[in-house]
């Protein structure tokens, strides 16, 4: 295999999970970071950086068209180290704008280099109040007010735009509340809690299997079911130690 996958996000949670079964897979990953000092990590891991700002249109849309990936996968967020509970109040709002205007310069950037594949992360917790376990089909919580409101405002903005991309299979991962390393916890916590190397592996699955669509991405339990998941991916979530990479 040597497809070449865009990582936005390569040193996040998630992203430095995803690295090293992307690489043992055979992609060549392009990384992306906001910080130059991470260019190095980045590149340990066998990672080729692509420093950028999402925010950045201009760059974003030059740097995809100059690598031409065959996927992209957003991993961005915006959140203060161990979920601080004092900075999540503006944490709502910068992640906010990461989910509308980073997104859609994202999938503005895939959809100008010809892109393929396309996975996204969203969340499994912002859905309406109404019968559990919530399924994919089941309303978000559109109705909410204040932090959540942005929160919510923002998961839509994002899933709208990522399912809207034309020229390419889309891709929505809706994951429970992470936990593992460089997450806030090392314990699940949470109505539905996903360890961020079964997060990483879902993102993989999408890139491979795939036809499009949203997809809940959490351990089994009463909040959401993941039953579509385990249907179409072959993902599950107690398979994250024990599954090798897939052909």
């Amino acid at each position: 295999m040597s497809e070449k996958v865009f990582l936005a996000g390569a040193t996040g949670a998630v992203g430095a999970a995803l690295v090293p079964l992307l690489i043992e897979a055979g992609y060549t990953v392009h990384g992306s970071t906001r910080r130059a000092d991470r260019a190095g990590v980045l590149e340990a891991q066998g990672v080729h950086p692509v420093v950028v700002d999402v925010f950045d249109a201009a760059e974003l849309r030059a740097a995809l068209v100059r690598i031409a990936p065959w996927g992209v996968i957003h991993q961005l967020t915006d959140l203060p180290k161990d979920l601080d509970p004092g900075r999540m109040a503006t944490a709502a709002v910068l992640n906010a704008r990461v989910r509308t205007e980073g997104t859609r310069n994202l999938v503005a950037a895939a959809q100008a280099s010809g892109v393929k594949r396309l996975v996204a992360q969203s969340i499994a917790w912002a859905y309406a109040p109404g019968p559990k376990p919530f399924t994919e089909e089941q309303p978000l919580d559109t109705e909410a007010e204040g932090v959540r409101r942005i929160s919510v405002d923002g998961v839509v903005a994002l899933e709208k735009c990522v399912m809207a991309a034309q020229g390419m299979t889309a891709t929505v991962l809706r994951y429970g509340q992470l936990y593992g390393p460089n997450t806030s916890t090392d314990t699940s916590k949470g109505p539905s809690p996903l360890h961020v190397a079964a997060a990483a592996r879902a993102a993989l699955m999408a890139l491979q299997r795939s036809t499009g669509g949203i997809f809940n991405i959490a351990e089994d339990g009463a909040e959401v079911s993941t039953e579509k998941a385990k249907r179409t991916l072959g993902w599950r979530a107690d398979a994250r130690l024990s599954q090798g990479a897939m052909p």
